[in-house]
């Protein structure tokens, strides 16, 4: 590919990072890892961060720590990726889909307020591409209703709202590290917490129910552990700890380069009739996790054929993301005539090539392709 969709930032210094964990003698619970959920707590402005194996891992426990149950229902937004979905029906609960804002892309808080039912324990917002949901509404909505909201910040590591952090406006907030996010471990997460009873529930869920590690039964000369708790192996190994410690020392300098490569976008397409750029809203950033813009009627191609002359001319786009409430495994739960905003975006949305390292001759390619 001319233009890949997105290209890991790897550096020599990361490499070495990593092959340096080689050399202890814990290569799991470890010193790197605890340095890096510091970085993040820190960066993130929360009490408490929990490393996990992966955003997935992050929101099941947020789902356990709420005592999300069966029968349970917690409203989510039909568009974004499976797994915000899938941690409440690990649960047993019910999550209750519900449409976007046509602009942002993000969950609309009227529609939230429309889904809610006797059942209603939780709301997930999910901050789309890098920008924050409107959490001041939804904040209100749950206060009004006795509910708890979580935060899916795969997207939002350095996005903010009203001058905070995504992922310290909720109870808890749920990163992910996968390759193509704004930081890498490979696969990976953290979850974020003020609550001292959510950090200290996560923190054993994430061991198998563990109430002591081995690192402590050591140092304590204990041999004697319990299991106290139904958990899982959601761990965060120190290798991939050492390669999101690494990364994170650039996290200032991804988040600009993703927002100049952006505004770069933003300048040559806003030229091009039927395409429409994406919208920021007033008092929070957009660190462009995702540069999505909209095909719309005007444009001499529909967005299925732009997709295609796109990738013929060797440049990687997605689509992100085609709506929960329409993929097999949901459509027979859901009416689609719920969702009239994400039914439209379904069939008008594009994520263009946006990475770190990105080159302007790269902009201006995919750009031309666009534009011919």
């Amino acid at each position: 590919m001319k233009v890949p969709f997105f290209v890991p930032w790897i550096t020599q210094e990361d490499k070495r990072a990593v092959s340096k964990i080689l050399d202890q003698r814990w290569l799991t619970n470890g010193p790197c890892l605890e340095k890096f959920e510091t970085k993040i707590k820190q960066f993130v402005g929360t009490k408490y961060a929990v490393g996990v194996g992966s955003a997935t891992h992050a929101l099941h426990l947020s789902m356990r720590a709420l005592e999300i149950t069966r029968y349970d229902e917690v409203i989510v937004p039909t568009f974004t990726f499976a797994a915000t979905a899938n941690a409440v029906k690990y649960c047993g609960a019910n999550p209750i889909l519900a449409d976007v804002d046509l602009d942002t892309f993000n969950i609309s808080p009227k529609e939230i307020e429309r889904k809610i039912s006797k059942k209603t324990k939780a709301i997930v917002v999910v901050h789309y591409g890098g920008q924050a949901c409107d959490m001041d509404e939804i904040l209100s909505i749950a206060k009004k209703h006795g509910l708890k909201v979580v935060e899916d910040c795969a997207h939002a590591l350095g996005a903010t709202y009203q001058n905070k952090k995504c992922g310290s406006i909720g109870q808890t907030g749920c990163f992910s590290f996968y390759p193509t996010k704004i930081i890498t471990t490979g696969e990976g997460g953290m979850v974020t917490t003020n609550n001292t009873n959510f950090f200290k529930k996560i923190s054993v869920l994430k061991n198998q129910g563990m109430n002591i590690t081995p690192e402590k039964r050591e140092k304590t000369a204990q041999w004697r552990y319990d299991i106290i708790d139904i958990g899982y192996n959601y761990r965060l190994d120190e290798l991939r700890s050492s390669l999101g410690l690494s990364q994170f020392a650039r996290i200032n300098e991804i988040n600009k380069k993703r927002i100049k490569i952006a505004r770069k976008y933003d300048q040559l397409l806003s030229k091009i009739k039927g395409i429409l750029i994406p919208i920021k809203k007033k008092h929070r950033n957009h660190i462009y996790h995702l540069y999505t813009i909209k095909v719309e009627k005007d444009y001499y191609l529909n967005r299925n054929e732009l997709f295609i002359k796109l990738h013929k001319n060797g440049i990687g786009a997605s689509v992100q993301y085609y709506p929960l409430h329409l993929m097999s495994y949901n459509k027979k739960l859901y009416k689609k005539s719920d969702f009239s905003n994400a039914n439209i975006l379904k069939d008008q949305i594009i994520s263009l090539p946006i990475f770190p390292t990105m080159t302007l001759r790269q902009i201006e390619y995919v750009v031309s392709k666009i534009s011919e």
